[in-house]
């Protein structure tokens, strides 16, 4: 997909493409570092990274390491206006994990493996610490 037209998109659905991106990116990375086998205690564990508390501090984390480029997704993700904020959730990390998840499904979007993987892979490193 060409830039543009990722950039112009709707943040919600970049941060849908990017949900399942990321998802299934912890889901791969904790099969293989714990090599668990059960549904439940893979779901049990994928929660901590997948929450909204987590991905905004991974985004607000990684902040100084993005493009403008990058900083402008997660800036519309971000102030995109929601009804749904789950009941566990808090809303300004619920907007912060909108704006992380747009990103992802930006980068997913226009291809852009290696920088996609690395954020994800620097979003589990701060959520495990």
């Amino acid at each position: 997909m060409e830039k543009m037209q990722a950039r112009n998109m709707s943040p919600v659905v970049l941060a849908y493409m990017g949900d399942t991106v990321y998802e299934s990116f912890v889901r791969e990375y904790l099969i293989n570092k714990n090599n668990i086998c059960r549904v439940n205690d893979l779901h049990k564990n994928a929660v901590k990274f997948v929450k909204a508390s987590a991905q905004a501090k991974a985004v607000l984390s990684l902040e100084e390491e993005l493009s403008e480029e990058e900083n402008y997704i997660v800036k519309r993700g971000r102030n995109q206006k929601s009804n749904k904020v789950p009941k566990n959730a808090d809303t300004t990390e619920y907007r912060y994990a909108t704006g992380f998840e747009a990103l992802v499904g930006y980068l997913h979007l226009i291809k852009e493996t290696d920088r996609v993987n690395y954020i994800m892979s620097k979003a589990i490193e701060i959520i495990e610490e």
